[in-house]
């Protein structure tokens, strides 16, 4: 990787950089604990609201396909414009709509800030990307990406034991609108730092053409993608019929991409250069970071909810177990940021053998040990996991954008954070069903521990798949990276 200052990339003092790349992985951080955090909360919004189950998961569920939705039309947008104006008007929404989220009278008031909050967060993270990508080049991007990711990986492991700290402390009525009013000074205090240190970005030369079909074709791909795993339970309750959407997906992809290259041929700017994807290390990239994230957050939900399920441990504890994992995966990217400009891929598939050394663990933990030891084992087993998680996330950013021109820094970065969102919705889909459909087709939750154990193991047998496969990704593209002069 060169030192050479790419073309388009903000010459920075040292100090300033620094304390704008502070403010931007502060938002994303709060954007990611949204991701999290609000799992735990959902029995409490059921019983202060009276809420269906239809609706609880649309509350998480919204915010993930709403999120994914704006990734990639902000990204462009910041590209072409300033990304300072795109960051600020991303979190004002997002702190706006974290207040109607704490003072909704209703589960459909709910719902609805919580789409509009999802929009909000992505609008805000491609905006992160290409900042970090545009201020720093060389070694220092290495270095910044792995302090993004040490603060994201923080962010994914807290959010529950946040959440279900909260809920304690405020109790059934109050404790979930306590997570969201939390996010009310930190939206504040970060607008202000926003407003003040991030630099004025200037945007892609030529006329902005939004696209209005591509972008239309693109809402209907990547609803109809993530609509159906995004309603998956693995409960009785599932309405088979949802699957047929996967048809509208396969036809409005091919729509999607057969329009994005007739707008290109035209001289205009597609929404989505389908060009990134001939850059083999963002394609491979790309795809490895989407596989990861299909198995890591399913980890985290069976984790937690064998604990909570089978062993009967409560929320706070049992998210409690993940600390050691968000405190080791965050050293463990810092770390790495400042080893992969030497290392490149091989750093990243070390990273994936030792998480799937954890996954091992976990699952032999859950198998073997006893009621009492288990929660510790796991704690230890997700230190391992974390350990390698570090290695691969930070590094892997680094790889993926390395060959990717700094202009279009937050649309690349977007499409790589919209694989990671539909990977999210994909694999913890898969997870659940079988979870679930192991303990149904046993005769419901109260058949005992063996059912436990046999559900937990299917659902992990699946995220240890994804990460095989996340795994051979790395492989290919190392292979690939020797033969290439």
């Amino acid at each position: 990787m060169s030192d050479s200052t790419p073309t388009g990339a903000l010459e920075l003092p040292p100090a300033q950089r620094w304390r704008a790349f502070a403010v931007c992985v502060t938002v994303a951080a709060l954007t990611i604990l949204d991701l999290t955090k609000v799992n735990v909360a959902l029995p409490a919004i059921e019983h202060s609201l009276d809420a269906s189950s239809t609706s609880l998961q649309l509350i998480v569920s919204g915010y993930i396909l709403t999120f994914g939705l704006a990734l990639v039309p902000a990204g462009r947008l910041g590209d072409f414009r300033s990304r300072k104006v795109f960051f600020i008007i991303g979190l004002t929404l997002f702190t706006v709509m974290s207040v109607a989220c704490a003072l909704a009278p209703t589960s459909d008031v709910l719902l609805v800030a919580r789409l509009l909050q999802g929009v909000a967060a992505g609008i805000q993270m491609p905006q992160v990307i290409g900042l970090i990508q545009q201020m720093f080049h060389g070694r220092e991007r290495g270095k910044a990406f792995g302090l993004f990711g040490a603060m994201i990986g923080v962010s994914t492991a807290f959010g529950p034991t946040i959440g279900g700290l909260l809920i304690a402390l405020g109790g059934e009525q109050s404790g979930w609108r306590w997570i969201f009013w939390m996010n009310l000074p930190l939206g504040i205090l970060a607008l202000v730092l926003a407003a003040k240190f991030l630099p004025t970005t200037r945007g892609l030369a030529g006329k902005l053409s939004l696209d209005p079909l591509g972008t239309i074709l693109f809402a209907v791909t990547v609803i109809s993608l993530m609509w159906p795993f995004l309603f998956t339970t693995g409960t009785p309750a599932d309405v088979p019929a949802r699957w047929w959407l996967l048809v509208v997906f396969v036809l409005a992809a091919a729509a999607f991409i057969a329009w994005e290259r007739r707008y290109a041929a035209s001289g205009k700017h597609p929404l989505v250069p389908l060009d990134l994807f001939r850059v083999a290390s963002f394609r491979n990239g790309t795809l490895l970071s989407t596989l990861y994230f299909s198995a890591i957050p399913g980890m985290f939900l069976l984790t937690t909810l064998y604990l909570q399920e089978g062993l009967g441990i409560l929320p706070v504890y049992a998210g409690m177990v993940s600390i050691g994992f968000a405190l080791v995966s965050a050293y463990t990217s810092w770390r790495s940021g400042t080893m992969v400009d030497t290392y490149g891929r091989p750093l990243v598939v070390v990273g994936l053998v030792v998480v799937l050394a954890g996954i091992a663990a976990l699952i032999m933990s859950a198998l073997f040990a006893t009621p009492a030891a288990t929660p510790w084992l796991m704690a230890g087993a997700l230190v391992i996991a974390g350990a390698g998680g570090g290695v691969v996330v930070s590094p892997n950013q680094t790889l993926t954008l390395h060959e990717i021109r700094v202009s279009q820094g937050g649309l690349a970065g977007s499409v790589g954070q919209l694989g990671q969102r539909i990977g999210t919705a994909v694999g913890t889909a898969i997870g659940l069903a079988l979870y679930y459909a192991t303990i149904f087709a046993a005769g419901g939750r109260d058949t005992g521990i063996a059912t436990y154990h046999q559900a937990y193991l299917r659902g992990m047998l699946a995220v240890t798949l994804l990460l095989a496969l996340s795994l051979a990704v790395g492989v290919a593209d190392m292979g690939r990276r020797r033969r290439t002069p």
